[in-house]
């Protein structure tokens, strides 16, 4: 009979699996280890994969993430976290670093140990996503950068490396912005709802306030009167936790019955307030108390669209679905894929340069006051010293403060050479325009699962209620952001041939996503370019809405973006009629013509002719091939 074959990690991942649970307070939480990227749900959570052999980086990174979920598990809650997040997206980016950051504090001042843990686990994500090369601000995320202070400045911990290169990088104009509300951290780092204040000041102080949305306070005033009476009335509020925590490890019989207590309690006192409104509801009109100001619409396009639930949706970099190796290794096949397809990609890439670098001529301001001294009238003065100097200044080209945005389908019917041909043009035609001083943002969009996901399995555990709106995951990857250097997005395209990458495509909320992210470029012209082969679809959603519910969305929003005129919106439809939606678009038969049809596309919006490129832009709407 052949011995078991024994997994020496076993052991281990079972005790850490263990100690997670206990650390969280959550004996029913589910930890399970996958090479996928880490994760955490309502159900559990998903640890890095721990080989066999065991090595002291896998060790110490599944149990840094293993202690920061179980930290943020045990010290965070949604509902207070919900109603004190900002609506920006990168004001919610800053908040919630920040949380986590206070949730990671907490528990390193609790239990030392896992500060140590944690440490590895942001060292190996420093080292992951190269912070350590980073040399300037602009090219290091804001939010990651004011997590790590707020942890280094509740901890009094040296950060990792990487980490600690981010965050000094922003740190002076943080603490330059925001110095006196970061003084007041440990004052409220065991209070989520006081730290949430705090955050949303230090987003305000570094400027993104028209981001923060209303004042949930502001909305209550009792409640946070009653908020602050309490306070003052049991300063010592969290010794006492802690005290009834230690009593209930000693007793839980009796800590179960005063949960009970408690629970009713609770209850009796909502059903007071319900009798209160009530009452209030019945006031003569006029008299009434003012309600709050319903929940803002999820899509500024359509006030109407729904969306059942955003809690599972990720907006996400490539780089963290895939390891580095996984990403070159995939990069490698995409270059294989392409290689007899590279040379006539190429050469339209260099027609588009041609053509954008002969209006890049220089060309100069002359005999003005000031701006670079004009050496070649020297002469003047020096016959005539009373002559005044001559300065002169570069006439900038019009293209120069220019973004483009290329949005890309990732469905599942894009698998195979469109998915290929796609990727290959957005990299070389990122490679190309970066040369000419546009810069260049790639995106794409799909579903995290097929049919609905966690958010159609919440819709059936709370009885299916009718017309639920959107009911899936959605999946926004960021491949390239706008001011990334293309050398170091180069590998993150080859994770458009990652097996089981390509699912469903709701395109009218990605359209929104990319323009929101183009709205608030500092560009003066940006220029919007969607790649797509299909409606947009997904079975979830359409079997229990309309079934226009998705188009009708997308009509929606591309209507909205065209009236607005902040973006200039062109679409490319593979072997799908998008003329039918967009203004500005052309349909190819096949898709080998992508390559031609984006660099012409592109290169007519660049004319130097402003009659030209209105011609252009009015052209009929056609069909290539």
């Amino acid at each position: 009979m052949k011995p078991q074959d024994n997994n020496p990690a076993d052991p281990f991942k079972k005790a850490l699996a263990e100690a997670t649970k206990t650390m969280a307070d959550d004996p029913d939480m589910t930890v399970s280890y996958s090479v996928d990227p880490p994760g955490m749900n309502a159900e559990g959570v998903r640890l890095p994969q721990v080989s066999r052999r065991m090595t002291r980086d896998e060790v110490m990174l599944a149990r840094g993430t293993a202690d920061a979920f179980a930290l943020r598990r045990k010290y965070h809650n949604d509902a207070v976290s919900n109603r004190y997040a900002p609506t920006g997206n990168l004001a919610r980016e800053i908040y919630d670093a920040m949380e986590t950051a206070r949730c990671e504090a907490v528990g390193a001042r609790a239990m030392p140990g896992t500060a140590v843990n944690i440490d590895a686990k942001i060292a190996h994500e420093a080292d992951r996503k190269g912070y350590s090369q980073i040399t300037s601000a602009q090219d290091a995320p804001l939010p990651v950068a004011a997590g790590y202070l707020v942890r280094h400045l509740a901890t009094g911990r040296d950060l990792p490396k990487g980490a600690s290169n981010v965050m000094d990088l922003w740190r002076g104009f943080i603490e330059e912005q925001a110095s006196g509300t970061l003084e007041n951290i440990d004052h409220v780092l065991n209070d989520q709802a006081a730290f949430a204040r705090l955050a949303r000041q230090v987003i305000s102080d570094l400027g993104y306030g028209d981001q923060l949305g209303d004042d949930p306070d502001q909305n209550d005033p009792d409640d946070q009167e009653g908020e602050a009476e309490e306070d003052q009335d049991a300063p010592d509020s969290a010794g006492e936790e802690e005290q009834e925590s230690d009593e209930s490890e000693a007793a839980p019989e009796r800590s179960q019955e005063e949960q009970q207590d408690q629970s009713q309690a609770q209850v009796t006192m909502e059903d007071s307030a319900d009798m209160e409104q009530g009452d209030e509801a019945e006031l003569p009109e006029g008299e009434a108390p003012l309600e709050p100001p319903p929940p803002a619409p999820y899509s500024d396009a359509d006030p109407n669209y729904s969306v059942y639930t955003t809690d599972f949706d990720e907006e996400i970099r490539a780089e963290e679905l895939a390891e580095p190796a996984e990403l070159e290794r995939l990069r490698a096949y995409l270059d294989q894929q392409l290689e007899p397809l590279k040379g006539a990609v190429s050469r339209l890439a260099n027609k588009l340069q041609r053509r954008l670098q002969a209006q890049q001529n220089r060309s100069w301001l002359f005999d003005l006051e000031e701006g670079t001294l004009d050496a070649g009238r020297l002469a003047r003065v020096v016959a005539n010293p009373t002559t005044p100097l001559s300065f002169k200044q570069e006439k900038d080209t019009e293209f120069r403060d220019t973004c483009v945005t290329l949005l890309l389908d990732n469905s599942g019917s894009m698998r195979g050479r469109p998915i290929s041909i796609a990727a290959i043009c957005a990299d070389v035609l990122a490679r190309t325009l970066e040369r000419c001083s546009v810069k260049v943002e790639i995106l794409g969009f799909t579903t995290r699962a097929w049919k609905g996901g966690q958010s159609r399995e919440r819709w059936l555990a709370q009885g299916r209620p009718q017309g639920p709106g959107r009911l899936n995951d959605l999946r926004h990857i960021i491949y390239k952001s706008a001011d990334a250097p293309w050398r170091r997005a180069r590998p993150n395209l080859g994770l458009m041939m990652k097996e089981g990458l390509l699912k469903e495509n709701i395109d009218g909320e990605a359209l929104e996503w990319a323009h929101r992210r183009m709205a608030n470029r500092p560009e003066a012209r940006k220029i919007l370019m969607v790649i797509s082969d299909g409606a947009p679809v997904d079975d979830s959603t359409l079997s229990v809405n309309a079934a226009n519910f998705l188009e009708k969305h997308l009509r929606d929003v591309i209507a909205m973006v065209e009236r607005r005129r902040q973006v200039e919106l062109i679409a490319i439809g593979i072997g799908h009629d998008v003329t039918r939606y967009y203004q500005r678009a052309v349909t190819i038969t096949d898709v080998e013509q992508l390559a031609g049809a984006m660099t012409e596309q592109l290169a007519s919006l660049f004319e130097s002719d402003p009659k030209k490129r209105a011609k252009a832009g009015n052209a009929p709407q056609r069909r290539a091939g």
